[in-house]
């Protein structure tokens, strides 16, 4: 092990992977290693909590001028930051973490924590928790402001469509969140980028780290902009007294075209988290399809989809 030099150490897992990346595609192989005495296996780490990228003392100087090549700038005496990974999303969220290790941590799903050795990596499972609890609590206040005349029912229906998961992996999507998320391997080739599911759970978990990263003003102004065109439509909506199948209903029948129909195309998902996807047809034609935890859910997502169709079809 004499002829190992340690080329860079960090203490982000993430970093490590991509600077070991970083020198494989240059044809330098290297081992992750700590300065502990046998502790020289993938990922490890020493008593500072870092991680030592470490290669053969031959190629150490090619190894240096690459790492230097996609260098950003000395962080302290021994930790290097690549260029962040994350800066496109925190552009996109309006959001830059003074933390940046939460937003790492938010956007690791369990199955990228369970791939690593040393334990280290946390999967946002308990972020998720919190960040749910935020999103609820945000929305409820902002209805509470938005909707003083409506009782607790309409509230509660309004809330329960805008905290959905399929409301929320919309979401992720116009973030390209997905692109973001650290998954394992399985995950990866199974589409998880694209799973609604791991989607929504990703957004609830990025609206806690920024709440811990920068409080609650912080977390409440990211939601506020993100939901405040979905809560603009709930409130035409709730203003004319109706849902979206009675808005719906009610823009066909002024064209003297046949109900809305819905059909319940299939459904996705174990049992535990099943999605129902249902489709719209009004006159024999399919304008919108969607999916929702309850075929109601499913069946409002399609007629506001709908509805949109058609406005869109008459601007044009």
């Amino acid at each position: 092990m004499t002829d190992l030099v340690t080329v860079f150490r960090t203490r982000s897992d993430v970093e490590a992977s991509i600077v070991r990346g970083l020198l494989e595609a240059h044809g330098v192989p290297s081992v992750v290693a700590s300065p502990l005495p046998q502790s020289l296996f993938p990922m490890a780490v020493n008593t500072l909590g870092e991680i030592g990228i470490a290669v053969h003392e031959a190629d150490a100087e090619e190894a240096l001028r690459i790492i230097e090549e996609h260098r950003t700038g000395l962080t302290n005496g021994l930790v290097v930051r690549l260029r962040d990974e994350f800066e496109t999303l925190q552009l996109t969220i309006a959001y830059r973490f003074r933390d940046r290790g939460l937003l790492e941590h938010a956007l690791t799903h369990t199955s990228r924590a369970n791939e690593d050795v040393s334990g280290g990596v946390r999967d946002n499972e308990s972020l998720e928790f919190l960040g749910d609890a935020l999103l609820g609590f945000v929305i409820a206040d902002l209805l509470f402001n938005e909707f003083p005349d409506r009782d607790e029912g309409q509230k509660s229906k309004i809330k329960a469509a805008l905290v959905s998961t399929v409301t929320l992996a919309g979401m992720a999507e116009r973030l390209n969140l997905g692109e973001h998320l650290l998954l394992g391997r399985g995950e990866e080739k199974t589409g998880g980028r694209r799973k609604q599911a791991l989607l929504a759970d990703g957004y609830e978990a990025l609206i806690a780290a920024i709440y811990l990263d920068g409080g609650i003003e912080h977390a409440r102004a990211f939601v506020a902009r993100e939901f405040a065109a979905l809560l603009a439509d709930a409130h035409d909506a709730a203003a004319a007294g109706r849902d979206y199948k009675s808005a719906l209903q009610e823009l066909v029948q002024s064209r003297n075209a046949l109900l809305p129909e819905y059909r319940l195309v299939g459904t996705v998902g174990p049992d535990h988290r099943k999605l129902f996807q249902v489709e719209v047809v009004v006159s024999g034609e399919p304008l919108a399809e969607a999916t929702g935890a309850s075929k109601k859910e499913a069946e409002q997502e399609a007629a506001r989809l709908a509805l949109e169709h058609l406005r869109s079809t008459d601007r044009t």
